[in-house]
This record gives structure tokens, sequence and C-alpha cells, in this order.
């Protein structure tokens, strides 16, 4: 490692520690010659993970796309930002294990499995982008192969009758 302050070659490590997340190594290290101290940063580098978009078209995963859509989709609900980072890592993991180039859709699927688990009003409104729903009758079946019942309240008047919800009309 050259020295940023004389650029001489030779340095010694003083002093290593891992990072929060384990995924780097902090190094403290002092120059041999002018005996300045510098931090350095050791990480894994890996290999660019591409994204097959729908229109057939590559571009670069983009961690920061992955997080602001789960957000959008969590937006004014009781979901904290560690349970949501969380979720991104564990996709990401999943993204960069399964090879370098991952279709968008299958990320989609991916971020699905995960809002089942966190929130299932988050889980709707992302359904409703990522599978395209053109009517309400999406969403009642997404509603419905969430395996819950669409809670009818007596004061209001029915706006999905059964024959309609059903599709025997």
């Amino acid at each position: 490692m050259r020295c940023p302050k004389c650029g001489f070659r030779d340095d010694k490590v003083i002093d290593s520690r891992q990072s929060r997340d384990s995924s780097s190594i902090r190094r403290r290290r002092v120059c041999l010659q002018c005996s300045y101290r510098f931090t350095t940063y050791e990480e894994i580098e890996r290999s660019e993970l591409r994204v097959i978009k729908r229109d057939r078209t590559h571009e670069q995963f983009d961690r920061r796309k992955l997080v602001n859509s789960l957000a959008k989709a969590c937006e004014k609900r009781p979901i904290s930002l560690v349970v949501l980072e969380q979720a991104v890592d564990e996709i990401v993991h999943e993204l960069e294990t399964s090879g370098r180039e991952v279709q968008s859709t299958a990320i989609g699927t991916k971020v699905l499995e995960k809002l089942k688990d966190i929130d299932e009003v988050a889980y709707l409104r992302y359904a409703s982008v990522h599978r395209r729903f053109e009517g309400v009758d999406q969403f009642v079946e997404a509603v419905q192969a969430l395996g819950k019942r669409i809670k009818s309240n007596p004061s209001q008047r029915e706006l999905f009758p059964p024959e309609v919800a059903h599709g025997s009309v």
C-alpha cells in the first residue's frame, strides 16, 4: 500500500477490525518512512450483477432502486427501515448467488416473497405494479390469494357482491 502522504510503499498494519455488517475489514496502517497513520478498507470484489428488463434491455443492478421500490410499497406503513434493509440484503444475496444476470421479473418475485411476510398492504401495493393490475378484480384475486376474506361492514353497501367477485355475472 502506498502512503498517501509521502508515497512510500512499505507500511505496517497496526489494527484490523471487521465492519458492522462483516462485509469489509478496516485496517489502520502506519508508513514505515514518515510514520503517517492512515486507514484502508478491504472488501470482496463482486462481479457486476446485470438486470434483464422486460423490454430485453440490460442494465447494471442498482441496489438503490430496490430499496426505493420497497420503501414506496411500505410508505405510511408501520415498517422500520431496519426490516427493509434486512429484506434488501437477503434479496441481493440471493441474486448474487444465482448468477451474473437476472430477469427483472425474478427480482420482483423475490420482493413479493419478502413483502408477503413483512406486510400484506405493502405486498398488494407492490403486486399491483409488478403484476400490472388492470382492474379491481385483480386486487380482489390477490387479496383472496393471501387467504384473507374481504370483511363486510354492515354500515356499507356491498362493493363486490358474491356473484361479481366470483365472475358469475
